[in-house]
């Protein structure tokens, strides 16, 4: 299988990086992680990122934002993402009011195709990363995330798949990788165990998810780069559990 690059989603050590975020992604880069996907800046200047990362030798290749972010102040947040390096700018959920069916949807969809055309205009690119509460269905038997890429288009509103709420939300994510081939250049890796019937997080490659086989479509549907992220820890310390998910997605590509 093709060697794709991985990153940590920030989100995931996000105590230790409000801590001490240049020591976190010089632990992170020491793993053997190829990059970061950031999630704020933990108060810190871009410049101090920046050289922090510069430090730790891993690029910043993405980021999560906030829509309302966007709303405040578009030229600020993406001149700061773009002077990180950022080719990705991903969207991390939409409220239920911007949602579909809610009463600001068609007001999203216009702030999010102006957006997209502000990340172009930097030589970035804008994505959606999903949850599972985008898989209900519309009146048709579409599901919500289906329906919003439908009404924003390849180019405007590409795909950050989170594999595992794909999975918790009803869908086969291969079956949904295929479904948006060349549309994925960044995928979410990340496991579940089912625990009284809700899905509880856990250590990439000890869940539900087939990893190996989730990795293989990916890459055969042309990601560019893997996201390890774990939001929650339930055993073991956050910089253990990313290391161990990390060996085990190595594994699985070299298979």
């Amino acid at each position: 299988m093709k060697q794709i690059p991985v990153a940590v989603q920030l989100y995931s050590v996000r105590d230790e990086a409000e801590k001490d975020f240049a020591g976190t992604v010089k632990k992170i880069a020491e793993m053997g992680y190829d990059g970061v996907e950031l999630a704020g800046l933990y108060g810190l200047s871009t410049q101090e990122v920046l050289r922090a990362l510069k430090e730790a030798g891993i690029p910043a290749v993405s980021a999560h934002m906030p829509i309302d972010e966007f709303e405040k102040d578009m030229d600020k947040t993406l001149d700061q993402y773009e002077a990180l390096g950022c080719r990705w700018i991903a969207i991390p959920w939409l409220p239920e009011e911007r949602r579909f069916n809610g009463e600001r949807y068609e007001e999203t969809l216009e702030l999010l195709r102006a957006i997209s055309e502000e990340c172009k205009s930097r030589g970035m690119q804008l994505l959606y990363h999903n949850h599972a509460f985008e898989f209900v269905k519309t009146p048709e038997g579409i599901y919500h995330l289906d329906q919003l890429y439908r009404d924003l288009p390849a180019g405007v509103l590409d795909a950050e798949p989170d594999l595992c709420w794909v999975q918790v939300g009803g869908e086969d994510p291969c079956t949904f990788l295929n479904r948006y081939s060349g549309r994925c250049p960044v995928l979410h890796m990340k496991d579940f165990i089912w625990k009284n019937k809700e899905a509880e997080l856990t250590v990439l490659g000890q869940g539900e998810v087939a990893v190996k086989d989730v990795a293989r479509t990916g890459t055969e549907c042309g990601a560019e780069w893997f996201v390890i992220e774990q939001d929650d820890h339930p055993s073991g310390t956050p910089m253990e559990n990313m290391q161990q998910g990390l060996s085990f997605l190595k594994k699985c590509m070299e298979r």
